[in-house]
């Protein structure tokens, strides 16, 4: 089977060229309308980015979307999920108060905003799936009671799942907070012998699961969540990931990503920006410079075509010196595993094509 990917670059001479027109025209290429019924309550997912991010899909993008969708007859409503980790989108209002601060607001978006995962995340449905890691997933009951979806991503680069595309705006961003915490379970940091006892990481941990030891702090794995706040802010670097538990970490991702499309499969679109394409996630308080230069925008219907795809094309290009990449800076080297070389984000690609959440075999149709 191939997957049909429709891509537009960035070069614009003329206002039928913008960036919306471009959007458009990939929507209608894609044939999203077609799988949109009128009366439809449309989930569009975006990822609002965390305060002090500047990387973010800009909430233009969004209000054309929303515009095309009421075009077909629908209900569009921006959404997305509360993170686990205890920044400014850690609980409803003060995501929403972020997404207005970001540009997310009805004057711009055309659309009611809609966590989706209620107030401290625990509005969730949960899906069967009967898979290797999970029989069960949980998702945002908002997402879940909504018949069709759009989700609109920025590809970029993540420390524990060298990108992160449609996919994991699927599986994370769709999933309550119990639903974060049961993928992250097999991923919790590890302490090092560079521990200095300084106590930091005791300060920061929200649930108080870190204490200190004789030679170096403790972590109470049975009240760990991994939201990895204590490996960020640990000034002698002594937090580490536990790599070889980054496999089973992308495998779980993928289960949820495919509890997340299960009830909706053959109505969900699905959008890729590669632009500010950054070493770390819009979860992140900062965005650091581009790896590589601006590059396009994709639509598929198909979430593991579209990932593949825009992987590809972000690995065809050459780095730009100064950035964060330290290898693999010419045209078809690794970008990503020049930035976490410990993480092989192909696993994401290869395990959900496995359990059938679409084909790595794609077409790219320029328009």
């Amino acid at each position: 089977m191939i997957s049909k990917v429709y891509f537009a670059d960035f070069r614009s001479r003329s206002i039928s060229e913008n960036k919306s027109n471009k959007i458009i025209k990939l929507f209608r290429s894609a044939n999203m309308d077609e799988i949109i019924d009128k009366g439809d309550l449309t989930a569009v997912k975006v990822h609002f980015g965390e305060e002090g991010n500047d990387s973010f899909l800009n909430p233009i993008f969004a209000r054309v979307i929303v515009d095309e969708l009421k075009r077909v007859g629908a209900e569009p409503f921006i959404t997305d999920t509360n993170t686990l980790y205890f920044g400014s989108r850690h609980q409803a209002v003060n995501h929403l108060e972020t997404a207005i601060r970001h540009g997310f607001d009805f004057a711009v978006v055309g659309a009611p905003i809609v966590i989706a995962d209620g107030l401290r995340g625990n509005n969730h449905q949960e899906i069967n799936i009967n898979k290797k890691h999970f029989k069960k997933v949980k998702i945002a009951g908002d997402i879940e009671e909504a018949p069709s979806m759009i989700l609109l991503s920025h590809f970029k680069g993540h420390p524990m799942c060298g990108f992160a595309g449609s996919l994991k705006n699927l599986a994370m961003g769709c999933s309550s907070s119990d639903g974060k915490i049961e993928q992250h379970e097999c991923s919790k940091p590890i302490i090092t012998k560079n521990c200095i006892l300084c106590g930091t990481c005791t300060k920061v941990c929200p649930l108080k699961a870190i204490s200190l030891g004789d030679e170096t702090a403790i972590i109470d794995f049975e009240l760990c969540i991994a939201c990895n706040l204590c490996m960020a802010e640990c000034p002698s670097s002594a937090i580490d990931m536990d790599w070889e538990s980054l496999n089973d970490f992308m495998e779980r991702m993928m289960e949820y990503a495919y509890g997340a499309v299960k009830n909706k499969k053959e109505k969900i679109g699905y959008f890729n920006f590669l632009m500010n394409i950054t070493p770390d996630c819009d979860c992140e308080g900062f965005s650091d410079a581009y790896i590589v230069q601006d590059i396009g925008i994709l639509a598929s219907n198909d979430p593991v075509a579209i990932d593949t795809a825009s992987y590809d094309l972000i690995n065809e290009q050459s780095a730009l010196k100064g950035t964060e990449i330290h290898s693999n800076m010419d045209k078809g080297e690794d970008k990503f595993r020049g930035i976490w070389p410990d993480v092989n984000g192909q696993i994401q690609l290869k395990y959900a094509q496995e359990i059938g959440l679409g084909t790595m075999n794609y077409e790219l149709i320029k328009i």
